[in-house]
């Protein structure tokens, strides 16, 4: 077995009954067995390969959060090609990077998800196919660019992540690297322990990210288990769901606890069959209040795009007063280290830096950044990966995350760059300079502030401040638009002009304090 078609070939042979792939009851509840799904992707498959694409070729593929993103994933990984999966509420200056940068050759998208990347290439681009018309309206593919790669090291997809300096970077991941992800989650036990065709996976995290993109639907096929899909968190909705669609696990982000602990009780509270939940970032002050209204176990773990395997507190004692993620444990190798990457006393922050054990560190990790090999080395110095985040850890080995030190912020489980939203609001003539920096959110961990000297002739103020969201929302996913936007008559730098971000709201309580409050316009742009 050396991809993931191959492992879903098995599932489909031995089998053919069993649920793989479902949506929630509120967005329609239907159900693929594997062997509905092995026949749809036999289609795809034909369809893609009389056309001639296959290894080699790179498809990105627009289709959001549905089963219909994982048939084609599949049908593609069977041919030898490479998929880009795109963010649908990506914009302009987003689907312009991530096309060109990735090279695609082909876009396979929703019908209004297809209009929205056909305008914003205008022509500049690859060819752009409405999926429901594949079979009329495919093109003949162009000459692999990029040879004739096949087996466990080809690549597999590449997962864009936002990136600390400038435009994000292409995360090449390949065949090893996704059966490696399933094969850990499976095999982690604890609280963690999985049936074999018995497990129900409600994950509510986008295709386009790892947790369910690679994570969960590559464990689902090595458990014979189902995956179900809604379109996102609804949390009016989500415990019927959940209860309805039979969900014997579920993913979760930080934002969720808080949002259903203020739902009012209800029979459906318990009306469940979960045993455990996935995630992070559940606030230590809720987390054993979920527990215990809910009845099952929210386990906080740590992963990356880039790590693959991810770090667990799957077993008890889990300490849920505390942000504890998990030890190392089996091949997952870990070390808390200063700048210089030698390992500090126990009970001292540092780098949480991660390898796996063996003559291999980077075995079962991502392949290397699209295009970068300096940002590569960079992140594998000293032949550990350096993750950017500060944690410490206790005597008996437990982890506890700390803070971030990469200029990033964390909104509802997205990461966004800093960079990347600083440079398209430099762009608007009402900004002389701008610093965007994360703020505490009570309900997304954090939210998006940009503080804004005005350029002449521009006056601070609401009406400025709407300008502001309005132009980055035409070139950015809504939630990377500023929340809060703070005028200033200077910021404050160093001898070498650099904004100095720590020394912006010094000695004041609230950086909200005196912002304007532009929550209320960022507004999800739906595809129409």
């Amino acid at each position: 077995m050396e991809t993931l078609y191959d492992a879903f070939a098995e599932a489909v042979t031995d089998s053919p009954g069993l649920d793989f792939l479902g949506t929630t009851p509120s967005c329609g509840g239907a159900v693929l067995t594997f062997g509905e799904a092995g026949a749809a992707v036999d289609a795809l498959s034909a369809a893609y390969r009389d056309r001639g694409w296959g290894a080699g070729h790179r498809v990105a593929l627009n289709l959001g959060s549905q089963p219909l993103h994982f048939l084609h994933f599949l049908a593609l990984n069977r041919l030898g090609a490479s998929i880009v999966p795109m963010n649908p509420d990506h914009r302009v200056a987003e689907i312009r990077y991530q096309i060109g940068h990735a090279r695609a050759d082909l876009v396979v998208a929703t019908a209004p998800a297809a209009a929205i990347v056909a305008s914003a290439l205008n022509g500049d681009g690859p060819p752009v196919v409405v999926e429901d018309r594949l079979a009329d309206d495919l093109p003949p593919a162009p000459p692999a660019p990029r040879g004739n790669p096949s087996g466990a090291g080809a690549e597999a997809l590449i997962l864009y992540t936002s990136g600390t300096s400038g435009a994000p970077k292409g995360c090449v991941l390949t065949n090893d690297y996704v059966l490696t992800v399933g094969r850990w989650y499976r095999d982690l036990g604890g609280l963690f322990t999985m049936g074999r065709g018995t497990e129900r996976i409600l994950n509510p995290l986008p295709a386009f990210h790892m947790n369910c993109g690679v994570t969960s639907v590559t464990t689902a096929i090595l458990t014979r288990n189902c995956l179900i899909l809604p379109d996102r968190f609804h949390a009016t909705t989500w415990w019927r769901d959940v209860a309805e669609s039979g969900a014997t696990a579920i993913h979760y982000l930080g934002i969720m606890p808080p949002a259903l602990l203020k739902q009012p009780a209800g029979p459906w509270d318990r009306a469940h069959r979960v045993r455990f939940g996935l995630g992070a970032g559940c606030d230590p002050t809720l987390h054993a209040a979920f527990e215990d209204r809910f009845g099952f176990a929210l386990v906080e773990v740590w992963g990356m795009t880039e790590t693959g395997r991810f770090l667990a507190n799957n077993f008890e004692p889990r300490q849920l007063d505390t942000r504890a993620f998990g030890r190392q444990s089996g091949e997952m190798e870990a070390m808390v280290a200063d700048d210089d990457g030698r390992p500090v006393p126990d009970g001292t922050p540092g780098e949480l830096l991660v390898r796996c054990a063996g003559p291999d560190p980077r075995r079962g990790f991502f392949n290397c950044y699209l295009d970068n090999p300096d940002a590569t080395a960079e992140a594998w110095r000293g032949g550990w990966f350096h993750t950017g985040d500060v944690v410490r850890r206790d005597a008996t080995g437990m982890l506890y995350f700390v803070d971030r030190r990469k200029d990033m912020i964390r909104r509802s489980g997205e990461n966004i760059s800093a960079s990347e939203v600083e440079a398209v609001l430099a762009a608007h003539p009402s900004v002389a300079r701008v610093a965007v920096l994360a703020v505490p959110d009570e309900m997304r961990d954090e939210e998006v502030m940009a503080c804004i000297v005005p350029a002449p002739g521009h006056a601070p103020g609401p009406d400025t401040a709407a300008a502001l969201v309005a132009h980055a929302l035409a070139e950015l996913a809504y939630y990377k638009a500023p929340g809060w936007i703070a005028f200033r008559d200077e910021l404050p730098v160093t001898s070498t002009n650099k904004i100095q971000k720590n020394r912006i709201f010094a000695g004041q309580a609230d950086p909200r304090s005196d912002a304007v409050d532009c929550r209320p316009l960022k507004k999800r742009k739906l595809a129409s």
